[in-house]
């Protein structure tokens, strides 16, 4: 298995992994919004033919200059590969990028009440905590989970990364999104 940032010609393949996936699916425009504007957020795990079986979107929360965070958008991973620890490193691998990027205090998502496996995942795996509940939040009505993740922890392995002199290579966002839109 390999994650690695998404890559504008991942997009479809995402989409896709998410039909497969999740009762909640986004048109096309706004997995082309989550890559143009936060390039180095988005993961995705693929198997060892190149196929795609697992994706995370993320995102910055745009109003939150004082307290940066981000927030996950949607993370699917196929039934065939799923209890192989793909989900919590395609989590964790986001959330790296959030704090390396924008300097992210805290993560966000949304989950259905009702979602047994994402709960355990991101409670007990993840460290997540509920925040709030969110009544009808999904379009059939049902309530969701607000919860919040806090990324001290990837503060801490960053600065311990640099003040060993090691080079973090960061990719460019500009230089990203510029190479994005012209494959657009």
């Amino acid at each position: 298995m390999n994650i690695r940032c998404a890559k504008p010609d991942d997009l479809m393949n995402m989409q896709h992994c998410n039909l497969l996936c999740l009762p909640e699916n986004y048109q096309m425009k706004y997995y082309f919004y989550h890559g143009l504007s936060w390039p180095q957020l988005s993961y995705v795990a693929e198997d060892e033919k190149g196929q795609i079986v697992g994706y995370v979107l993320a995102k910055m929360e745009e109003d939150s200059e004082d307290n940066p965070h981000g927030h996950i958008t949607s993370l699917a991973v196929k039934r065939s590969h799923r209890r192989l620890g793909l989900a919590q490193k395609l989590m964790d691998q986001a959330s790296r990028a959030m704090v390396e990027c924008f300097n992210a205090k805290y993560v966000s998502l949304h989950v259905r009440k009702s979602n047994r496996a994402a709960l355990n995942l991101y409670t007990t795996t993840l460290k997540f905590t509920i925040s709030e509940i969110e009544p009808k939040y999904y379009a059939d009505g049902e309530d969701a989970y607000a919860m919040k993740r806090d990324l001290s922890s990837f503060a801490v392995q960053l600065n311990q990364t640099s003040d060993s002199n090691t080079v973090i290579d960061h990719k460019n966002s500009d230089e990203h999104k510029k190479i994005i839109s012209e494959r657009l």
